[in-house]
């Protein structure tokens, strides 16, 4: 009993309590680890980013300019130009792999994410009913977008909730509502111009070029409460990976969990497409990626946000300065997205063999 008491304990992860006041949090000390490596990171990209194109700057100059210092022209490129990209590359990964969390701790399942469930697919409908119906503003769009993406989450919903809302049924209806959407957006592309549907073919692939401080503001301002009320969710989300049963008796609500958990993921995923259009493969790859580096047996909101901005703004780089030909970063992120399915596939039958 003694043996299996220390092995029990050798094998539980270090942790760091963190106390605000009378609050008092454990952290595992590897997820701070992860954590502070991926800040590092995103704050190296975040200076490439700024620095590199047709009128290149040092990460000195770079630094410079943000830190209050700088000539006009420095400041022109830095602040006005690259910055607005560079921001909504983070903002963006980070809200995909938020949401991307929330539905694969739901489901759980790693194959559930936005793009695969239908979401995406409901915003890029939405977007181009604005487009073509009422007006081609990007106001107009984005709220196309928006009221698409929440309209395909609500019929994926109503589908699925007979006899209780599960992870695998939700799924198997996201893929096929998915599937349809993606028909009718090929049919209205084909019913439009050829500059109309050219401009948003590329929206739909998940473009962040065009994008405005405005919108992004406009976009951020929206998520910000739900980002907020997704951490403090996890704890609950949690309480779920033991049953629902235990879950009921240590005072979770499993059925309003979920549906909380769920409705964050939609408006989430909705204020990411107005921004960037519907990226896909961050929200699925970035939350396991952030668990396997952690080595924890859930998935976390932020630690997933962190790991989801440093995809995006990589692929983002990749795209604009690393290819023969400038891409949309969803061409990007499909890529990569692949490769990782692929990997998952692998190491599935691995596990299994």
């Amino acid at each position: 009993m003694t043996s299996i008491r220390r092995s029990f304990l050798a094998s539980r992860p270090r942790r760091l309590l963190l106390s605000a006041g009378s609050i008092r949090v454990p952290v595992p000390v590897r997820s701070l680890l992860v954590g502070a490596a991926s800040v590092v990171t995103l704050t190296a990209l975040l200076v490439l980013a700024l620095g590199m194109g047709t009128f290149p700057l040092s990460p000195d100059a770079v630094l410079g300019v943000l830190l209050g210092g700088g000539d006009r022209l420095d400041r022109t490129v830095v602040l006005e130009w690259r910055l607005p990209r560079a921001l909504a590359a983070i903002a963006v990964g980070a809200l995909l792999a938020i949401a991307g969390a929330l539905f694969q701790s739901v489901t759980r399942n790693p194959l559930a994410s936005p793009d695969i469930l239908g979401l995406s697919n409901g915003a890029f409908t939405g977007m181009l009913a604005a487009l073509v119906l009422v007006s081609p503003s990007p106001s107009v769009r984005t709220v196309g977008a928006l009221v698409g993406g929440v309209a395909a989450a609500a019929v994926i919903w109503l589908l699925a909730a007979r006899g209780g809302v599960q992870g695998f049924r939700l799924i198997l209806v996201g893929i096929g509502v998915s599937a349809m959407l993606a028909s009718l957006n090929t049919w209205m592309l084909l019913q439009i111009e050829l500059e109309t549907a050219m401009f948003a073919s590329a929206w739909g692939a998940g473009s962040l070029n065009g994008v405005t401080s405005e919108t992004l503001f406009t976009a951020l301002v929206c998520a910000a409460p739900f980002v907020i009320a997704s951490a403090g969710l996890g704890p609950r989300l949690r309480q779920l990976d033991l049953g629902d049963d235990v879950a009921a008796a240590t005072g979770s609500r499993p059925a309003l969990v979920r549906s909380a958990a769920l409705l964050i993921g939609v408006v989430l995923v909705a204020a990411a497409t107005t921004v960037a259009g519907p990226v896909a493969f961050v929200a699925l790859a970035a939350p396991q990626v952030a668990r396997l580096l952690a080595r924890t047996p859930y998935l976390s909101p932020g630690l997933s946000a962190l790991v989801g901005a440093v995809l995006l703004l990589a692929s983002d780089l990749v795209a604009q300065h690393l290819l023969p030909v400038v891409l949309p970063v969803g061409v990007v992120t499909v890529s990569v997205g692949g490769a990782y399915l692929v990997l998952m596939i692998v190491l599935e039958i691995r596990r299994r063999a």
